[in-house]
C-alpha cells in the first residue's frame, strides 16, 4: 500500500488539492466531502480499509474549502430569508450550485485520466455523488452515499438550534480559539449520541483544520449552493447504479426521513438505518461503513 500522496489538479477552471493513496492501478474510489468540511475530516481509518483492499483512494478539498481554490463573489440577501424561500420551493440565486460541484468532480476524473470511479459522498458530498452519477452515469461503478439527502424542501427541516448555526449566526471571532470553541459547540450537537467522540480530539482536529485553512466565506457559498440547487429528486430517480444509503437514526441535521426518501426513489438501493448515529462519522462505525462500501464496489466489479 503507497503512501499518501498530495497534488494540485487542475479542473473545470479550478485548482483543486488532492491526495492519493492505495494502489495506483488499483480501481478508483473517489470520497467527497460535505459543507464547510475539508478533505482531512475523512477518517484516516476508513480511506485505509480501501487502500487495503487494492483500491485507488481519492480525496479532495471542494471548491471554496481547504487548500483548493478559493472564490470572491459576495452573497446577496439575509441568509433566514435565501433559506425561507428554499422551503417554499423558490428559486434562490448563488455564485456557483451543487451542479457546479459536480462538474468539478467530474472534471478531476478527466484530469487525472479515470474512466470511471465508485464514489463515496458524505452529507453535501452525497447530493454531489448523486449529480455526478445521474449526469454521467458510464463515469460512475457504484455510490455510497452517507447521511445525504435529495435536498428537497418538503423534507423535515434541522432542529432549529442547527438552522441558526447553519445561517452563520451565533457567537463570533475569527482567531484560533473562537473557531475551536464555535466549531466544538457545533459539533456536539450533530455528533452521534449512541458513538460519543472524546472532546479533546475534536477539538485538537478543529485546530489542525484552522491551522491548514480557514475560510468562512466559502462555508456561506457552499451553502447557497445547497439551497440555490433545490430538490434533486428527478435526477436521483434516474440513478441505477448499485447504490448503499447509510444514515443515523438521530441525525439531527439531516433528519432520517432523507434516507427513506433516497430508498423510495432509489428501490435497487441498499438501506441501512444505523441506532445512535447523528451527523458524523463516529470511529466505531467505520469498519461497518468499509464493510458496505467495499461489498457493493466488490459486488459491481464481479459484474464487469
Amino acid at each position: 500500500m503507497t503512501a499518501p500522496q498530495i497534488s494540485t489538479v487542475t479542473a473545470n477552471g479550478l485548482s483543486f488539492c488532492v491526495e492519493t493513496r492505495g494502489d495506483p492501478q488499483g480501481e478508483p474510489v473517489i470520497f467527497i466531502m460535505g459543507l464547510g468540511a475539508q478533505m482531512t475530516l475523512w477518517p484516516e481509518a476508513l480511506l485505509d480499509a480501501y487502500a487495503r483492499e487494492g483500491y485507488r483512494v481519492i480525496r479532495f478539498d471542494n471548491r471554496d474549502i481547504g487548500l483548493s481554490s478559493h472564490l470572491q463573489e459576495r452573497l446577496q440577501g439575509h441568509p433566514l430569508t435565501v433559506m425561507a424561500r428554499h422551503r417554499l420551493g423558490l428559486t434562490v440565486d448563488g455564485p456557483y450550485s451543487l451542479y457546479d460541484m459536480a462538474t468539478d468532480v467530474r472534471g478531476l476524473m478527466k484530469a487525472m485520466g479515470l474512466e470511471s470511479a465508485h464514489l463515496v459522498g458524505v452529507s453535501m458530498g452525497g447530493m454531489i455523488a448523486q449529480l455526478v452519477a445521474s449526469t454521467w452515469p458510464r463515469q460512475v461503478r457504484s455510490l455510497l452515499l452517507i447521511m445525504t439527502s435529495t435536498n428537497s424542501p418538503r423534507l423535515p427541516m434541522p432542529k432549529p438550534q442547527l438552522i441558526v448555526r447553519l445561517a452563520g449566526m451565533g457567537p463570533k471571532g475569527h482567531d484560533e480559539a473562537s473557531v475551536v470553541e464555535r466549531g466544538a459547540d457545533f459539533w456536539r450537537a450533530i455528533q452521534s449520541p449512541g458513538y460519543p467522540a472524546d472532546e479533546g480530539r475534536i477539538r485538537e482536529r478543529i485546530a489542525n483544520e484552522f491551522r491548514r485553512s480557514y475560510h468562512p466565506a466559502g462555508i456561506l457559498r457552499q451553502t447557497r449552493a445547497i439551497l440555490a440547487t433545490g430538490s434533486l429528486s428527478p435526477l436521483t430517480r434516474r440513478i441505477t447504479l448499485p447504490t448503499t444509503i447509510v444514515h443515523g437514526t438521530d441525525d439531527p441535521l439531516v433528519r432520517p426521513q432523507a434516507a427513506r426518501q433516497l430508498a423510495y426513489l432509489l428501490p435497487h438501493a441498499r438501506l441501512e438505518l444505523i441506532k445512535g448515529m447523528g451527523h458524523d462519522l463516529p470511529e466505531p462505525l467505520l469498519p461497518r461503513f468499509a464493510e458496505l462500501g467495499l461489498e457493493m464496489a466488490e459486488a459491481k466489479a464481479s459484474l464487469i
